[in-house]
């Protein structure tokens, strides 16, 4: 063998190798960055998730807003990429007990009673304005003592919460999805679907109630969305009785 073939058989080795390492290596971290996707999600390889979908109040027969169609779509993707399995049920069907299926819930108080359920026990610091007539507080958040009034199409507010049983470390999460309008519970499902892998830095596999806002949404759908504050904290501690004088003033 001349010192060209040599040169030419140890070219083709090394580049075989490099390609090898880097195969291997991105693998590596593609592997990584599944296995903490599926911690944050709870969803393990064939675990299996629930999708609580809400019904359209504005519709006079049992339906789904066209906007929480599209939360559920951006949702099952990330079942799927995790390689779990999703049930989709209606909120008013019977369900589980908390912790032993992942569990995406969208959809309002109003609209939903499993939030509305989930709301009680757990987010006790958190009132959403449900009444039907119109008024300046119809669909407002208060959270602790702030709050958030709804304006249509402009700015419109939405909660995303990962809550898990503290007690229960073996405990699957619920993820909450809790918005002014249809919409935004869209804004949410993707916010979570693009900030995963920050979220998962900051929090890890703890409970989180984030504030967020959805910008215009009139003229950029559920794409343009801030993240106002963690309102963990406010959340989950029961809102303060009203004064008596407050009371007397109210009636």
């Amino acid at each position: 063998m001349n010192d060209d073939v040599r040169n030419i058989v140890l070219g083709v080795l090394a580049a075989g190798i490099s390609a090898t390492l880097g195969w291997l290596a991105r693998t590596y971290l593609w592997r990584r960055r599944l296995r903490r996707k599926q911690r944050f999600l709870g969803l393990p390889e064939n675990a299996e998730a629930v999708l609580v979908v809400n019904r359209d109040p504005a519709a006079a027969e049992p339906a789904v807003h066209r906007f929480d169609v599209f939360a559920l779509v951006e949702l099952s993707a990330l079942i799927k990429d995790c390689g779990a399995h999703a049930q989709l049920v209606t909120q008013d069907t019977a369900q589980p007990g908390f912790g032993e299926r992942t569990e995406f819930c969208v959809g309002g108080p109003g609209s939903n009673r499993r939030m509305a359920a989930h709301m009680s026990a757990m987010l006790p610091g958190v009132r959403i304005n449900v009444d039907a007539e119109p008024g300046p507080d119809r669909g407002a958040f208060q959270v602790g003592s702030e709050r958030y009034r709804l304006e249509a199409g402009r700015t419109e507010y939405v909660l995303l919460a990962r809550l898990t049983d503290s007690q229960n470390p073996k405990a699957r999460p619920v993820f909450l999805f809790c918005g002014q309008r249809a919409i935004t519970n869209q804004a949410a499902t993707r916010y979570l679907a693009r900030n995963h892998e920050r979220l998962t830095r900051k929090y890890g596999t703890g409970s989180f109630v984030l504030l967020l806002k959805v910008v215009n949404s009139q003229a950029y759908g559920a794409d343009v969305v801030e993240l106002v504050a963690d309102v963990t904290r406010a959340a989950q501690e029961a809102l303060p009785a009203p004064s008596t004088r407050a009371s007397r003033r109210a009636s």
